[in-house]
């Protein structure tokens, strides 16, 4: 069998903010998109098939935990990771080089061997290099992978940021030798750099040499300001490669997104729709409700009456708040599913200003208000 070529095409401008389609052989996807994140084979609280029916066209997925358990072997023994979870979406799963930062409970970083670290899970000795980290994504059978890079904690030290970055474009390099010439797959690269424009240009500059099939900005939501971030994606946002997808990575709240998209991001992926919706804090078109306040004890209405494209306004925040004072799992998995579906509408909402033109109009309305 023939496998669809990745591909990606711009169908229409406003200003920096694009409209898209990216075609993988698993499916296409409409940008800019959102994907909920499914780190261990599973969105937490939710069906793959209700994930569907929000909208959502691709998910991601976590290397590093899915290579600690349940391990590649028994992923591919059930033909990879879309017939071991039961998704028909296109999966891109991350390379782990920020998990190996922020979970592991030993690590080393060598230039030449990658990530030596001990798992989070049983203290047992890994090493993660570039090639392995693609040779794993390969045996999911994902259809974006991610390069391998280094992903600092938020620093001013400019020579710390410089040295990091430098060490991302050399695994960046050996990813793209590793992932070879696989046309119905895609690799994009990773820019890093901090906050710092020069260094930022400069992990650009390189990445645009070794030529990938998408570019992301990874190295923020690490604590820096909205305004930091924005002015980072503004320091990008006229040198990114106008054919290629670009990709804020773990990133963000709505208005993140919608300032995002005003600088010209395709793609976004980020756990806040799915963790918040776990402990009780829903997304809607009039802002954040903490569905535990005790004002909602006699409201029965629902939670945004705006909301459509699912039917789950049939329960009231009454209800909703009895389920999580009373620690039903039912509660994480109604508002798990609410919250993705409200980025759904989001990122649809985008796609249509986008086309129409309007979407200043909407940026402004929408940026402080979600």
């Amino acid at each position: 069998m023939t496998l669809k070529k990745f591909k990606f095409n711009v169908i229409n401008k406003d200003k920096h903010s694009r409209v898209g389609l990216i075609e993988t052989s698993k499916g296409d996807i409409n940008t800019p998109a959102f994907m909920p994140v499914g780190t261990q084979g599973t969105v937490k609280a939710a069906f793959i098939e209700d994930i569907k029916k929000t909208g959502s066209q691709i998910i991601l997925a976590n290397t590093y935990h899915l290579m600690l358990r349940p391990g590649l072997k028994r992923i591919e023994s059930a033909g990879g990771l879309h017939k071991f979870m039961n998704c028909s979406m296109p999966i891109l799963t991350d390379s782990g080089g920020f998990q190996v930062m922020s979970l592991s409970k030993l690590n080393k970083i060598d230039r030449e061997k990658g990530a030596v670290f001990n798992s989070h899970i049983d203290g047992k000795k890994i090493i993660l290099s570039p090639e392995e980290s693609i040779r794993i994504q390969k045996g999911l059978n994902s259809d974006i992978l991610m390069v391998m890079d280094e992903c600092p904690k938020k620093s001013n030290d400019y020579k710390l940021i410089e040295k990091s970055m430098n060490l991302s474009m050399y695994w960046a390099a050996r990813s793209k030798k590793a992932f070879g010439e696989t046309n119905h797959k895609a690799l994009f690269g990773i820019i890093q750099g901090g906050l710092f424009k020069d260094l930022r240009l400069n992990s650009l500059k390189e990445l645009i040499k070794i030529n990938f099939d998408g570019y992301a900005i990874g190295g923020l939501a690490v604590g820096e300001t909205q305004n930091q971030m924005f002015t980072v994606l503004d320091y990008l946002k006229n040198d990114l490669p106008e054919s290629k997808p670009r990709y804020l990575m773990g990133v963000g709240t709505p208005s993140d997104i919608i300032g995002a998209v005003k600088r010209g991001i395709d793609m976004f992926d980020c756990v806040m729709p799915t963790r918040s919706g776990r402990t009780g804090l829903a997304f809607t078109w009039n802002g954040r409700i903490n569905i535990r306040n005790a004002k909602y004890q006699k409201d029965n209405e629902p939670l945004d009456k705006n909301a459509s494209n699912f039917n789950l306004n049939m329960y009231s925040k009454n209800y909703l708040n009895h389920l999580f004072n009373s620690n039903e799992i039912l509660a994480s998995m109604i508002l798990t599913l609410h919250n993705i579906n409200f980025y759904q509408e989001l990122m649809n909402a985008i796609r249509e200003n986008i086309k129409k033109g309007t979407f200043d109009d909407f940026h402004n309305k929408y940026i402080n208000k979600l």
